[in-house]
């Protein structure tokens, strides 16, 4: 069959998914595949969510679409009255897009804005951190600290600052407190923010729980809360990317709520469809849409496909399935169960160094030496020998290298729907683990 694909990488051939049936994945030769990843933590309510398919059919045999620029349409405004009544205090407004680069894009340029706005026009410098992810358009990539994204783009890209991560297994020092860590890494913002000249700084860019490019790494208590201090203090803006973590995923609708703090802004994507539509959303705060309102009245960006009637017709289900459904609970419930199983299996492995996350996401970084942390020689490529196994055993996991700096570090980040049942965790770390002794066994 002629492929005409331009795929990920042009190097071997893909099977073809043909079918989905709860937490699995089936191929055209009838294999089934537990998705221990959501893919990249999308599938939330797995793959054949009878309700979200309904109200699918239900929307596109009463509209398909209709551009923004001429009307809204009744699912876009339901999905925003939804996610504002469950967001953190302050924010109004909910600007919807494709996914979670469209969104992180938005939200940079929607900051520059507001402060043009206000006439505070020297703000333009973004701050964010090393180690973080926020999505692949040049503005996105810019902010993120993922080096080996950014390294041949560099050229193409805004300048933006970056200080540490909170990575308290690396970086914690043995005389202090998880707590005394958070404030000293936290307070790295205070220092850029001088550096750069506080009226030059406009926003502060951050994933509550780091992702991709970290393996599932929560911040420490205390941490945000002294990060928006300082934001307050300087006027800054501060932005938390939840387009991975966020929408349940942690055991709560938005991620901050556990670190008990409100942004200005927040990006979402990825588990607000559950990749049964491409959507992501920007929430702002009112103080925001109010600057604009009462300055320009017009937000000088936009999307062809933002508001999509048939996308936000199966958010609003898959929210409706979230909270009507007990899901939020059930996510800590699975995700406890799953990290004890994964310690049970893995913490006496002398190639594990860290299991972390919350709720259902959870990330096992992988290390040469338990004691002192020593990671893999990259050039052996650990986390794609432990992906290639696990998939070939049926298992989808999303194993990533360069977790410390770019470079050096590998980790396994798992992302299962929250749908998962008992049986199911128990074959997930079965599976992982067989692939973690054989990918290390060589």
């Amino acid at each position: 069959m002629p492929d005409h694909v331009f795929g990920r990488s042009t190097r071997g051939a893909l099977p073809v998914a043909v079918a989905g049936d709860g937490c699995y994945l089936i191929d055209r030769e009838g294999k089934r595949y537990l998705d221990g990843s959501g893919g990249a933590a999308v599938s939330c309510l797995g793959h054949s969510d009878p309700d979200v398919r309904a109200a699918l059919h239900a929307q596109i045999d009463r509209l398909a679409f209709a551009h923004t620029g001429f009307f809204t349409t009744d699912a876009a405004e339901s999905l925003a009255d939804t996610l504002v009544a469950h967001a953190p205090a302050g924010i109004e407004r909910v600007y919807l897009v494709s996914g979670g680069s469209e969104a992180v894009e938005a939200a940079i340029k929607l900051a520059r804005q507001y402060f043009l706005e206000i006439g505070e026009p020297r703000r333009h410098r973004v701050i964010a951190r090393r180690q973080s992810y926020h999505g692949n358009t040049l503005g996105a990539l810019a902010a993120g600290g993922n080096a080996w994204r950014r390294r041949q783009f560099a050229p193409l890209m805004v300048e933006t600052s970056h200080i540490a991560p909170c990575y308290e297994y690396r970086d914690r020092l043995p005389e202090e407190s998880a707590e005394a860590y958070g404030l000293r890494v936290a307070d790295e913002l205070e220092a850029e923010i001088q550096r750069l000249g506080p009226d030059t700084v406009m926003a502060f860019i951050a994933e509550p729980v780091v992702g991709a490019t970290a393996g599932a790494l929560p911040a420490v208590p205390g941490y945000f809360r002294r990060i928006r201090e300082i934001c307050d203090r300087h006027g800054v803006l501060l932005i938390l990317d939840e387009v991975m973590c966020g929408m349940g995923r942690t055991g709560h609708l938005f991620a901050c709520e556990e670190d008990g703090i409100a942004p200005d802004m927040i990006t979402i994507a990825k588990g607000l469809g559950a990749g049964y539509q491409p959507i992501g959303a920007l929430l702002a705060s009112g103080r925001i849409y109010d600057a604009i309102a009462a300055g320009s009245g017009f937000f000088q960006h936009g999307h062809t496909y933002m508001g999509h009637p048939m996308a936000a017709a199966a958010a609003n289900a898959v929210l409706g399935a979230i909270l009507g459904r007990g899901l939020l609970p059930r996510v800590r419930e699975q995700g406890a169960r799953l990290q004890s199983a994964l310690e049970a299996a893995l913490s006496q492995h002398p190639h594990v160094g860290d299991i972390r996350g919350r709720g259902l996401f959870r990330g096992v970084e992988l290390v040469a030496d338990r004691e002192t942390k020593a990671p893999f020689d990259p050039a052996l490529g650990v986390h794609r020998k432990v992906k290639a196994l696990a998939f070939e055993a049926g298992l989808i996991c999303y194993p990533m290298g360069g977790t410390i700096d770019g470079q050096r570090g590998d980790h396994i980040l798992l992302a299962p729907p929250f749908i998962i049942e008992d049986t199911q965790i128990d074959e997930l770390v079965s599976k992982l683990s067989g692939a973690i002794r054989q990918a290390v066994a060589g």
